[in-house]
């Protein structure tokens, strides 16, 4: 007798989930945000991520949605020769920007491409990288085609993120607090269930997070924490400003780049946010490509 497990078409479901969902950002929202992402230093999520997943020596690397460059400096640093892959040109132009500035516009080869788009006419070919990745950056409705094409891409290894509770846009301690509402999807349930189903054996770990929002006053504070209270949270308005007036504190950093480069505002919550995602790996060379799953 079949599990009930095995007979759910996951991806089917990712689908049902995503017409749910508010609509991926196009390219124009990321171009419009793109100098605050210019990465300084190897932030301690890159960091974990890159540790995690463990590339080798001289390996090239494929970065699927690599926004300004947040996995592809540190890992041209390292000596590696990376395909930074977005479908926003301003992320890429400010990738370029970065790379020259620190010598290594040679070992990064910017590729303007989005996941549903044909990555052979693009130039990505079938095992053509030793580690394909996709670090907070699956942005598709066909979540097999992308895992899929990523698979296919690398000769080793392949390694991606997905959250792991509600969305990183909410702060669950807020929304406790207030008694807002939060759906928790582990997206990464589906991506684990869609690999196995694809003959692959997945490996997940996971990667905490921290983030510290800052503000330059209380409506500043409430105007952006107000995004969380989409998807019929809007009557606790009130609410979310007696927290932030309660919970407010001086920023000692005021003024200094804060993780995105921005500078930091004068305050922020007496608490660290944690988003927590789901680092999963598996071996690109169990593929088989006769597997009823990839027909």
């Amino acid at each position: 007798m079949r599990s009930r497990l095995l007979e759910t078409d996951w991806n089917e479901e990712w689908k049902a989930l995503q017409a749910k969902r508010r609509g991926p950002d196009d390219p124009s929202f990321w171009d419009a945000r793109a100098r605050h992402f210019r990465p300084r230093e190897t932030h301690p999520y890159a960091q974990a991520f890159l540790e995690l997943t463990g590339i080798r020596a001289g390996e090239t690397v494929l970065d699927m949605g690599c926004g300004a460059g947040s996995l592809a400096i540190p890992l041209a640093h390292a000596g590696h020769r990376v395909i930074a892959v977005d479908f926003s040109p301003r992320m890429l132009a400010v990738l370029d920007e970065t790379a020259r500035e620190c010598g290594l516009f040679d070992r990064i080869d910017p590729v303007q491409l989005a996941w549903d788009d044909d990555w052979r006419l693009a130039g990505i070919e079938p095992k053509s990288v030793d580690v394909a990745l996709a670090s907070r950056s699956i942005a598709t409705a066909d979540l097999k085609a992308a895992l899929g094409k990523l698979t296919a891409a690398a000769r080793r290894r392949c390694a991606i993120t997905l959250i792991a509770g509600a969305s990183p846009r909410y702060d669950e301690h807020i929304m406790d607090a207030i008694g807002a509402s939060v759906t928790r999807s582990g997206d990464y349930v589906y991506a684990f269930n869609i690999l196995i189903g694809m003959g692959l054996t997945p490996e997940v770990r996971y990667i905490a997070s921290p983030r510290r929002d800052t503000f330059d006053s209380l409506e500043d504070g409430v105007a952006d924490f107000s995004r969380m209270l989409e998807d019929g949270n809007e009557d606790r308005i009130d609410e979310l400003r007696a927290y932030i007036a309660q919970h407010m504190v001086e920023n000692p950093h005021v003024g200094e780049p804060g993780s995105k480069g921005r500078p930091q505002g004068a305050y922020m919550l007496d608490h660290i946010r944690m988003v927590r995602w789901a680092h999963l790996s598996w071996d690109a060379r169990s593929a088989t490509p006769g597997h009823p799953s990839r027909r």
